[in-house]
């Protein structure tokens, strides 16, 4: 398994519009989930060790970035028949016993992936108010082995800052991944 990261912040680049189903059975455009103070992007799936890694973490800087006005969402784009664990039920799965504060939502086409330029799971698109990107980084140092809780909350200090000044960092280390499972 090949290890991918996502290229660097592309500082201002507009986030591309969408609408999909939620595993919660309602629909969302990105309007919808964008807050007074931005909008986080997230494209995870259910299967990927790195996200797996993770997880406990994401849910908890969703809880804390929504305080602070920040929208967040899921997106799973990986192909379903050739990565059965991360179809629909199966995300509705997850979402409902890891708590999701935040719609988990399928991309079954994967041309939301395609317009982000989604490149690994996870990778993080950090929106100010006017929904321009500010963060595309990781979210720690954490990899695929269980790290510490008390290391640098890299995604949520990056988000905190967009909220307080509308400017993400300047320096941002990229998150780190299995590559989006693209149908053939």
């Amino acid at each position: 398994m090949a290890a991918l990261s996502p290229p660097v912040c592309d500082f201002n680049w507009p986030a591309p519009a969408f609408k999909l189903p939620g595993t919660d059975g309602k629909t969302y455009e990105l309007n919808d989930l964008k807050d007074e103070n931005g909008a986080l992007v997230m494209f995870i799936c259910n299967h990927c060790p790195f996200v797996l890694a993770i997880l406990d973490k994401i849910v908890r800087d969703a809880q804390d970035l929504k305080a602070m006005g920040i929208g967040v969402a899921a997106i799973c784009s990986n192909d379903p028949v050739a990565y059965p664990q991360d179809n629909f039920a199966n995300m509705k799965r997850l979402a409902e016993t890891r708590g999701f504060p935040f719609p988990y939502l399928h991309d079954e086409s994967q041309s939301v992936a395609q317009a982000y330029g989604a490149v690994c799971t996870p990778d993080f698109f950090g929106f100010d108010k006017n929904l321009g990107l500010q963060y595309r980084g990781r979210l720690d140092a954490t990899r695929m082995n269980v790290a510490g809780i008390d290391m640098r909350r890299d995604l949520f200090e990056a988000m905190k800052q967009v909220a307080e000044t509308g400017n993400g960092p300047l320096e941002q280390i990229p998150s780190i991944g299995c590559s989006i499972k693209w149908k053939h």
